[in-house]
C-alpha cells in the first residue's frame, strides 16, 4: 500500500553511530524522520511518570525495556508524524525476538518494513566512543561496567533478529568501525538510494537561487 508510512530499522551495537548517521541520512534525505528507540524511552523516563520509573530501573541495569513500552512510543511517534513524513529510520529496535513479536502485534501490518541496516563496529572501538560520550553527556549506561552488559545483551539477544533479517533477505550491511563519518555516509547512501529521494538543493544553495531568479524579475 503506497499510502503506508513505510520503515527502515538502524541496528548496530552500543557506540556504533547509529545516531550520528540517521541525523546524517535526515539532511540529506527528504520527508524523512529519525525515531530512536532509545530518545523515546528516555524522554518518557525524564517525564517523571510511573513507566518513567521503571525505564529508569532496567536502563541502569542494562536491561532491554519491556516491548510494549518501547513499540507504543514508537508507533504514537509514527501516527504523530505520517502525515508528513514517508520514511521512518527505527535507530535501536528491534532489540530481541520478544521486540519483534511485540512490534508486529502493536505495529503491525500500519507500516511496511523495507529492510534492516546492520552498522558493523568492533566492541574496542564502540568502548572508547561510549566512555568519551559518557564523560560529558552523564548518561547513566554510559560507564564501562554498564556498557559490557549491554554488549552482552546485544550479542545474546540481538543479534539472533539480525541473522533472521538476513535469512529473509531483508539485511544490509555497512562497516561503522573505521574510517571517517562521511566515509561511512557514503556507504549508507548507495544501501539507501532505492528507498529515498535526495533532496533536491540544500538549503542554503536554494535560498541563493531563489534570490537571484528574484532580482532578475525586478530587472526585467
Amino acid at each position: 500500500d503506497p499510502s503506508q508510512p513505510r520503515v527502515v530499522f538502524i541496528l548496530g551495537g552500543p557506540g556504533a553511530g547509529k545516531g550520528t548517521q540517521c541525523s546524517k541520512i535526515t539532511q540529506e534525505y527528504r520527508a524523512v524522520k529519525h525515531l530512536s528507540a532509545g530518545d523515546l524511552l528516555r524522554e518518557e523516563r525524564d517525564s517523571g511518570s510511573e513507566e518513567g520509573e521503571m525505564i529508569n530501573s532496567y536502563m541502569k541495569e542494562g536491561k532491554i525495556i519491556p516491548v510494549r513500552v518501547t513499540a507504543g512510543l514508537l508507533k504514537k511517534a509514527i501516527d504523530l508524524e505520517k502525515a508528513t513524513c514517508d520514511l521512518f529510520l527505527i535507530d535501536g529496535f528491534p532489540r530481541n525476538d520478544d521486540n519483534l513479536r511485540g512490534w508486529n502485534e502493536i505495529v503491525g501490518d500500519s507500516v511496511h518494513v523495507e529492510f534492516m541496516l546492520l552498522m558493523e563496529c568492533s566492541e574496542k572501538v564502540m568502548m572508547s566512543r561510549l566512555i568519551a560520550r559518557g564523560a560529558g553527556s552523564g548518561r547513566v549506561d554510559d560507564n564501562a561496567e554498564t556498557i559490557r552488559k549491554r554488549f552482552d545483551v546485544y550479542n545474546t539477544e540481538t543479534m539472533p533478529v539480525v541473522t533472521y533479517f538476513d535469512e529473509q533477505e531483508r539485511l544490509q550491511r555497512i562497516s561503522a568501525d573505521s574510517g571517517s563519518i562521511d566515509t561511512v555516509f557514503a556507504d549508507i547512501q548507495r544501501v539507501f538510494s532505492s528507498v529515498a529521494q535526495r533532496k533536491s538543493l540544500p538549503r542554503r544553495l536554494a535560498g541563493k537561487l531563489r534570490r537571484l531568479i528574484l532580482a532578475l524579475f525586478r530587472r526585467v
